[in-house]
């Protein structure tokens, strides 16, 4: 689910950029628009979001200091600056924007942007791991994962920072979303074939060191998928 903030101190035209966002996005893709009526008030939420429209003209912080705060803060939503005026347009490159748009707002100008930005959130969506856990969304680059393991009803996700997450999730499930990269080298776990450095005596060596176990019956699959892998890399 695409995660949209719209940021804006003017009901009727928070109202307005909503109403855009969801006839672009339609039925078909699931989305959710949160409305915030000031930088304050959108730094405070614990959410992170895939896009953020941000008005400049608001009391402090005003949408130019609330992007270099929400950039601090590790921020890497796309940001869209919508503003009555033009002569901030440099500013925002400062604080990596996306694009700038001027009000009032032109619908084809509005669509071309919309075009661009759900082609980036794709290529995102291809390079993360996009887990919902509760009012949250976390995005976990697939490149940090070393392995997924099952341990009840949850899925753990081990990172190469030594890091952990879990959430309630099948691990079936989360196979289909990591198609790909990962196999499946145990009924318990999912291993990122990035990270292989061997496979022996029952246990699949990794990049940091450590080793999970591989069925017996997998791992002359594993074997393959890797080489298939190795092969895929090249070109």
């Amino acid at each position: 689910m695409i995660q949209f903030a719209v940021c804006d101190d003017d009901a009727s035209l928070c109202a307005d950029l909503s109403a855009r966002l969801s006839n672009y996005m339609g039925d078909t893709h699931p989305h959710h628009i949160t409305c915030f009526a000031s930088g304050e008030a959108l730094l405070a939420s614990a959410q992170p979001f895939d896009l953020i429209f941000l008005d400049i003209q608001m009391a402090q912080p005003d949408g130019m200091e609330t992007a270099r705060l929400l950039r601090q803060q590790d921020s890497h939503s796309l940001l869209i600056f919508v503003s009555i005026l033009k002569e901030y347009v440099f500013d925002a490159f400062a604080v990596e924007a996306f694009d700038y748009l001027v009000k009032p707002l032109e619908q084809d100008r509005f669509l071309r942007t919309m075009d661009r930005a759900m082609q980036v959130l794709a290529q995102r969506s291809h390079q993360h791991l996009t887990i919902q856990k509760g009012h949250t969304l976390q995005l976990i680059p697939l490149s940090q994962i070393l392995y997924c393991e099952v341990l009840g009803r949850k899925v753990h996700i081990h990172q190469e920072d030594g890091q952990v997450f879990h959430y309630y999730e099948k691990l079936e499930a989360l196979q289909q979303q990591l198609a790909g990269h990962f196999f499946r080298c145990h009924r318990s776990y999912l291993v990122n074939l990035d990270h292989v450095r061997g496979c022996s005596g029952g246990q699949v060596r990794l990049s940091d060191g450590s080793a999970i176990p591989v069925s017996r019956l997998r791992e002359q699959e594993l074997i393959q998928a890797l080489l298939h892998h190795i092969k895929e890399r090249a070109f």
